[in-house]
Formats: structure tokens, sequence, C-alpha cells
């Protein structure tokens, strides 16, 4: 079977998330999707299979870590998008039937992908004992965004402070259910981003990942608020970096990215 690796969030090969792609007849055994996504080892390998027509999804869609499955991912919807519009698969807007909900997908003029997803909530809390101490900075604001994602929204002082992180993986394994998502403004106002994030997710199997468009929900109504401006751009990452558009939509929040396939190759097994 085909299986793809595509950049998400990037127009650049080798830059933004890879993601594993594999469009199936139905969904195997999990077991099979997990050891396949482990043999991968991205942060997230997307599984899809084509639903019957009339009802209220186009495509079933799964996503797996190298150790667990995910409720939400948003590269690798943007990277299973992205692999429909190009095969012919799909030629308009696509809806995914996945754990979150219904997702839609929606090609633009320009040839990126626009997403949408659940906006997530975010509640003030304490900071976790050891939260700086594992970072290696100073936390500003910690807010925990709940069952929408599991993760701890933490912001730093400032976008160096966010860039510069090299945590320690094993004392954030225990810090929330998911990861932590940090994040600060953007250093300079006319850089072409409004702020930028680092995620980290050692407890599904991910020490870093690139550029997520899941904790675009959180942090999209985080500095919408702090803007006052409901469209705005976040730059996200460390070694790989990518650009997630976002658009705030009250209980909904758009996600855009271009993608690019960089693998295409066969599946023996």
């Amino acid at each position: 079977m085909r299986i793809r690796i595509v950049d998400a969030f990037t127009d650049q090969p080798f830059s933004g998330n890879p993601a594993g792609v594999l469009l199936l007849e139905s969904f195997p055994e999990d077991d099979w999707l997990q050891a396949v996504a482990a043999e991968v080892n991205l942060s997230e390998t997307a599984f899809a299979h084509p639903l019957p027509a009339g009802g209220e999804a186009d495509w079933a869609l799964r996503w797996f870590t190298p150790t667990t499955e995910v409720d939400m991912c948003g590269h690798a919807t943007l990277a299973t998008a992205h692999v429909l519009r190009s095969t012919g698969r799909a030629d308009g807007p696509v809806r995914f039937a996945t754990r979150s909900g219904v997702l839609g997908a929606t090609a633009e003029a320009d040839g990126a992908i626009t997403m949408d997803f659940p906006t997530s909530s975010h509640t003030p809390v304490a900071a976790p004992e050891g939260l700086a101490r594992a970072l290696g900075a100073e936390v500003v604001a910690v807010h925990d965004t709940a069952a929408h994602l599991g993760d701890l929204l933490v912001e730093l002082r400032d976008e160096t402070a966010v860039r510069s992180l090299a945590p320690d993986f094993a004392a954030l394994k225990g810090m929330s259910s998911r990861g932590v998502i940090t994040t600060a403004a953007a250093r300079h106002p006319d850089a072409g981003y409004d702020f930028a994030s680092r995620c980290f997710f050692p407890a599904v199997g991910i020490d870093e990942d690139p550029v997520t468009g899941s904790a675009h929900t959180a942090l999209a109504p985080y500095w919408s608020a702090r803007f006052g401006r409901d469209d705005l751009t976040g730059l996200q990452g460390g070694a790989r970096t990518g650009f997630v558009r976002t658009r705030l939509r009250g209980d909904r929040t758009l996600l855009t990215g271009h993608a690019r396939t960089v693998v295409d190759g066969e599946l023996h097994a």
C-alpha cells in the first residue's frame, strides 16, 4: 500500500511538521496501526478510509504517535487533506469523522488548506511545582486546556525564552495528560507573525512536536484576547519551524497552512 510523508504547515520541504499518511479501504486492527506508526516514528501518522456517501463525513480519520492513539492532531489532518487533494481523491471540501467530532478541510486559492477545529478552553491555574525548573525558564502565566487538549498552556517572558528552551523532558512528562505548550508574543511587531510557540509532549512519546495544529486551538483564543484581533499568525518550532494562520470564530477555530509531500513510497507489511 502507498505511504506518504508530508511536511505540514510549510511550503518548503524539510521544514514544518512531518506526518505519515496512509489511505486505506478500512481500518485494520489497532495493533497494526500502532505498529506502523511506531515504524514511521514521526510525531503522528494518520490513517484514513472513505465513508459511504450521504453521511455527515466523507472520510474516517485516526492519528497515532509512535506509542499511542491521540484525540486530535492538526498537522496530520492537514497532511491527509493535502494527500487527498494532490492525488485527486478529493476535489472540494473534505469532512473527517474523528475522535474530536467532524473536522472540515477546505483548499484555498493559494494552495493552502484551512481546517475547521473546535476552539479549546484555557483556564488560569497555578504553575505545577517544578514547572519552571523543568522548562529552565521563568513562567509568566499558566492555563489548563483541560479535556479539550490535555495540555498546559504556559506563557514565558519573551520569544527569546521560548526559542532557546532546552527542557527536562522526563520532568515535564507528569505535568499534564498530554503535554506543555510554551508561548510568547512575537519579538518584533513586523516579524510577519504575532506569537511564537513550542510544544513538548513526552507523555505521549513526543519530546517536541515541531508545529502543532491542535495547540493553536488554544493559542488562537489566548492571543486573540490579548491582541484584540480574531485573525493571527503563529510561528512554532525549534530546529524545524512552520506557520499557522488562525481565525477565531467563537467555538470553532480555523487553522490554515501549506503542505508538501516529501516521500511517496510503498509499505510492505
